[in-house]
Formats: structure tokens, C-alpha cells, sequence
């Protein structure tokens, strides 16, 4: 048990930093995923061809593969395929590979919830905005958008906390996030090996962090209850 006492601050202080590492992820992923995701949204909605075609590629080809199977093509692909090693070897060139990785994965997965959340709304109004001499832009953006984001919000929310969850992934290219911090106790770090409990501890990280953002995202609903 003194022994325990003795680890627990040194593991503490690395899992935070892992946390940390995860959180920074989590964030970049959100911040580029959620517009992205609009982007190929209307590039898959697009009346021209090619345009849908290509996204609709992308959309198919990002969520037939596991995420981890893109990172490691993403990290790897051009340094060992190209000669062209473009994230160095740092941990800063994972980390950005990891962002690069998850932004494109999630903004295809969040496309087709905005994608279905514009089908949903009654194509009447779209008729009686330009009846009115409204633009299509204007139509979105002064019309539909609020109502779309009320349907949009409980998928969302899934993926949002499937993403914490998933920020795991990027140790496979050795991004010391917290799962990784974990670990490192296991395999010997900072003087403890074969401790299996900070591994373990991680769950903890988890389960806290998903708690907070599941009460905040029921409150986001329930503001938008207006819309029912």
C-alpha cells in the first residue's frame, strides 16, 4: 500500500499531461471537423457530377475504414511511400498527423448528419423563400439552419462523445496521449514497471470528462426544444 502512495503522484502528473494531449486533440478535431463537415456536406448535395462524385467517394472510402488503419496511412504514407516525410518524427508531426486524421474522419461522419438534417426539413420552404426573392444562401443560413441544428444535435452528440473515446486511437503512431501515458507505467516509466493500475486509472479520465459534456449537450437540446 506505501508503495501505491509512493506512484500515485508521478502517475497522476503523467496521466494529466496524457489528458492534456487528449483534450488538445479532442478540441482540434472539433474546431476543424464541424465546418469541414458542412463543406463536404454540400459538395455531396452538389448538381454537379463530378463534385458529388469525388465526396461521395471520400464519404464512402472514410467511413468503409477504420480510423486507425488512416492514421497509420496518414502518418506513414508519405514518409515511407513518397520520401517525404512531411510530420517529422516529433511528437508535434504526430500530433498534427493525429488532428489531420481525425478531422477528415469526423467531418465525413458529421457531412452525412447534416446531410440529413437538411432533407428533413420540408422542401416547401426552400419554395416559399424564393417566392419571397430570398437567395439560397439566405434560405440556409436565415431559414433552415437553426431548425437543422435542433434535429442535428442528439447524432452529434453520439459522435462527440465516441470522439473522446476515440482520441485513444492516435498511440498507434505513438501520440503520448493519456491511454499512452497509461501504459508507459506497464512497459516501465519514470521508475514503475509492471503496474497495471494506471492503465486502468485512465477510465476514470474518461468517464469524467464524457459526464460534464453529457450534461452540457442535454442542456443544448433542451434550449432547443423551441423548435418542436
Amino acid at each position: 500500500m506505501s508503495l501505491f502512495f509512493e506512484q500515485f503522484p508521478i502517475v497522476v502528473n503523467s496521466l494529466n499531461t496524457g489528458f492534456l494531449q487528449t483534450l488538445k486533440l479532442f478540441a482540434l478535431t472539433l474546431l476543424g471537423a464541424i465546418p469541414l463537415g458542412l463543406l463536404i456536406c454540400f459538395g455531396s448535395m452538389s448538381k454537379i457530377l463530378p463534385v458529388k462524385g469525388f465526396f461521395k467517394l471520400l464519404i464512402w472510402l472514410v467511413r468503409g475504414t477504420p480510423l486507425m488503419i488512416q492514421l497509420l496511412i496518414i502518418y506513414y504514407f508519405p514518409g515511407l511511400v513518397l520520401n517525404n516525410p512531411i510530420w517529422g518524427g516529433g511528437e508535434g508531426g504526430r500530433f498534427v498527423a493525429s488532428a489531420v486524421a481525425f478531422i477528415i474522419n469526423y467531418a465525413c461522419y458529421f457531412s452525412e448528419i447534416y446531410r440529413a438534417g437538411i432533407q428533413a426539413i420540408p422542401q416547401g420552404q426552400d419554395e416559399a423563400g424564393l417566392v419571397l426573392g430570398m437567395s439560397r444562401s439566405e434560405i440556409f443560413f436565415k431559414v433552415k439552419l437553426l431548425q437543422m441544428i435542433k434535429r442535428i444535435v442528439p447524432p452529434m452528440s453520439n459522435e462527440v462523445l465516441t470522439l473522446v473515446k476515440d482520441t485513444s486511437l492516435a498511440r498507434i503512431i505513438a501520440l503520448q496521449e493519456i491511454i499512452w501515458a497509461g501504459q508507459s507505467f506497464l512497459k516501465g516509466s519514470q521508475g514503475i514497471s509492471g503496474a497495471i493500475w494506471p492503465l486502468f486509472f485512465t477510465a476514470v479520465y474518461y468517464l469524467v470528462f464524457n459526464g460534464i459534456l453529457t450534461v452540457l449537450l442535454s442542456r443544448l437540446e433542451k434550449k432547443l426544444d423551441f423548435f418542436r
